[in-house]
């Protein structure tokens, strides 16, 4: 909904608004920058999630232990100067375990989500575009789909394949295609019979270049939305599939895997289950806030002027129109005369 619809602003009003030479037409990603500073929860979500990004690319440069070398003379110490977040079952330095595990978590959910968001555009274009018994095929597919519990099907894939790098990327993707797939071709629809796409037609343009040129470009933003909120998802269920053992095996690390081996120490060592579940819910509720504060920008009812700016430039056009108003006053003296009238 509109700024006009939602604060029954009178198209005239937008009009007027639009011609007066005090509002100037900001450029549209710095609206959005604007939109997404005044989001603190957005904010300080892009600030953690910097840090843990580059704690985890820059982990070998911070830590100055090694992932693999073992030392049972210092296995489950508590956290410490020498060991900040204490070590495992082995001795090892567990947040130089944290750190690197976080590389494989984090590089896991980018590109499970890359490969969700390639297959649900593939098929949410096909089927919004061509519609008819396309539409229906791929549709009643995609329902199918939903209908199978997601955890099911991570464990049976992951059962089968055999547990892997490249196949927690390509299982957690295939399960996580179907709601892109209907947010693009419900983009599609909406967007097939605009004036743009017609005249694209008209002119003879292809349909793979109006899909590319003009309908995939204009249904973006949702599709943006959708993916930093999938990479959460997809964190979570590689988390998953690691502390089940279907994910990397060791001596690999991953955050899932370090929350599994710690299961026999939770009493006895409780910072080996804690720091690498702090890392899991820290990242994920910073995407999640980082894709709320998307959403708020890729809002198709934005406009360009703030709501405060929009009723401040509203209220002073009013005071500029409106006609003087006589005052009633028994003095004479203090009549105010209106111009064009008779004094």
């Amino acid at each position: 909904m509109t700024d006009t619809a939602r604060n029954s602003i009178s198209q005239e009003h937008l009009s007027a608004l639009a011609d007066d030479e005090e509002v100037v037409e900001i450029p549209s990603w710095r609206r959005n920058w604007r939109a997404f500073m005044k989001n603190r929860p957005a904010i300080i979500g892009l600030i953690v999630l910097a840090l843990i990004l580059a704690a985890a690319i820059f982990g070998p440069m911070i830590s100055p232990y090694d992932t693999l070398t073992q030392d049972l003379t210092n296995r489950l110490q508590g956290p410490s100067l020498a060991h900040p977040m204490g070590t495992d079952e082995l001795g090892r330095d567990s947040m130089t375990r944290i750190l690197a595990g976080g590389r494989v978590s984090l590089g896991v959910a980018t590109l499970a989500t890359t490969v969700a968001l390639s297959v649900g555009i593939v098929v949410g274009s096909v089927a919004g575009f061509y519609g008819k018994w396309v539409d229906n095929t791929l549709m009643r597919l995609t329902d199918l789909a939903l209908s199978l519990p997601d955890l099911f099907l991570l464990i049976l894939a992951a059962s089968l394949l055999g547990p892997s790098f490249v196949t927690m990327v390509v299982i957690i993707g295939l399960v996580r295609w179907m709601n892109v797939a209907r947010l693009t071709r419900g983009s599609f629809l909406s967007l097939r019979e605009r004036e743009f796409v017609l005249s694209a037609r008209a002119s003879g343009t292809r349909s793979r270049g109006i899909i590319f040129k003009h309908l995939l470009p204009n249904s973006l933003s949702p599709l943006i939305v959708a993916g930093t909120l999938g990479v959460a998802s997809a964190i979570i269920a590689e988390s998953t599939l690691s502390f089940l053992g279907l994910g990397l095996q060791p001596p690999a690390s991953s955050w899932g895997t370090m929350l599994r081996n710690a299961q026999q120490q939770i009493f006895t060592a409780p910072w080996a289950a804690v720091f690498p579940g702090i890392m899991i819910f820290l990242t994920v509720v910073s995407v999640n806030f980082i894709g709320d504060g998307l959403r708020d920008i890729f809002d198709p009812g934005g406009t360009t002027l703030s709501k405060s700016r929009f009723h401040r430039r509203l209220q002073q056009l009013r005071d500029r129109n409106q006609p003087p108003q006589l005052i009633a006053a028994t003095d004479p003296e203090s009549v105010r005369v209106v111009p064009g009238t008779d004094s």
